[in-house]
This record gives C-alpha cells, structure tokens and sequence, in this order.
C-alpha cells in the first residue's frame, strides 16, 4: 500500500495572475511554476495547481488545515476586502473554521484546524 504524502487541488481560475497574487501575498505561497496557461504555488510541502476556467467550470472546494486558525486570521483579515469572506467560527464536526472565496474563481477554501474543545 502507499501512503499519501499530501494532496494538490487543480484551481479553475478566471484569471490566473490574480489568483496567483492570492496565494503569494495574502497566504504566503512560493510560485514554482508561473506560466499563461498554468501555475503551481507551494508552500511547507504543499501546492495548488492553477489553470484556466471554462464557461460552465463548477465550484471547487478544498481544506487547508493549519495549526493556529487564529493566528492566520489575525494575519490575513486587514488583506481580504472585496473578498467573500467568513471569520473564524467553530464547526459541530469540531473543527475552527474560515471560509474564503478566491478570487476571480468559483472555488471556496476553508482554513481550518482541530477543535477539541467542541
């Protein structure tokens, strides 16, 4: 059996340089490949892959999951403005939770991490 070592979501961006700048700027990113077709971000191990959208491309949902959920906030609110944009709250499935909509995509990221005091 193999073990899986991490997971990259495949974004469809409506526009890829602006959706880059999300990733550089507000989540701290690295790009590892910046082209006008495609994009790979990585960060601590992880990536995202962006790519152009369709005209019918459907919502994408996918997790980051963090160790201070707070402390990412604190970090990134004051950088989301325009941003559809849900703050820290805490889930019944006990995780503490943001909802954020990516820009110039139909993709929702939640940032998440455990709860354990639910």
């Amino acid at each position: 059996m193999y073990k899986a070592l991490f997971l990259s979501p495949m974004v469809p961006s409506f526009n890829l340089p602006e959706t880059g700048r999300f990733f550089k700027e507000i989540l701290h990113f690295s790009a590892q490949m910046e082209m006008e077709t495609y994009a790979i971000y990585v960060k601590d191990n992880l990536t995202v892959h962006l790519l152009p959208a369709g005209p019918d491309v459907g919502q994408m949902e996918f997790y980051l999951e963090v160790d201070n959920v707070d402390r990412v906030w604190a970090e990134i609110k004051d950088k989301l403005h325009g941003l559809k944009v849900k703050e820290p709250f805490n889930q019944p499935y006990r995780m503490r939770e943001i909802h954020i909509g990516i820009p110039q995509t139909n993709t929702l990221l939640y940032i998440g991490q455990d709860w354990p005091n639910a």
